[in-house]
């Protein structure tokens, strides 16, 4: 999937679920572009699944519960992800935790650097999973200021 096409198919529901959730769309879909691949990840294309969200915790009211195991180089997975019936369900999952789990990040949303640095530095990145987050951080600013010129 193109980036434009990715942009275009995916911000109604990063623009809803932020307003919902008092959330910029923008670092939304940035992060979804990050965590997906622009929609091309297996976990976006067959699971709905946008951001890798795990699928640990009790159901909510945009997850049912379903989940899969993610098969990793050599077939063997230890993290469960989320199965969500729709891409917007995906998107209102994500800004729903980050604006229950990360309420210090949604509070600096409308700034995608400070988000990106409060995101970056937070449990949402993991380094034993082999994240980086100082790349993590420039990755999301660069993306979000990508999205935003496209608008």
């Amino acid at each position: 999937m193109q980036k434009q096409e990715f942009i275009k198919q995916f911000l109604p529901a990063a623009q809803v679920a932020g307003k919902h959730f008092k959330l910029n769309p923008v670092v939304i879909l940035a992060q979804a572009a990050i965590e997906s691949g622009w929609g091309e990840s297996v976990l976006a294309k067959v699971y709905h699944n946008y951001f890798g969200l795990t699928g640990y915790g009790q159901p909510t009211l945009y997850w049912k519960g379903a989940k899969t195991l993610k098969t990793e180089e050599g077939g063997i997975s230890h993290l469960q992800f989320r199965i969500y019936e729709s891409a917007e369900q995906s998107f209102f999952d994500f800004a729903r935790v980050i604006r229950t789990v990360y309420q210090t990040a949604a509070d600096v949303s409308n700034y995608p650097v400070a988000y990106a640095k409060e995101i970056a530095y937070s449990r949402y990145i993991c380094e034993t999973n082999g994240d980086n987050r100082e790349a993590y951080q420039q990755m999301l600013k660069s993306i979000s200021q990508y999205i935003k010129q496209t608008l």
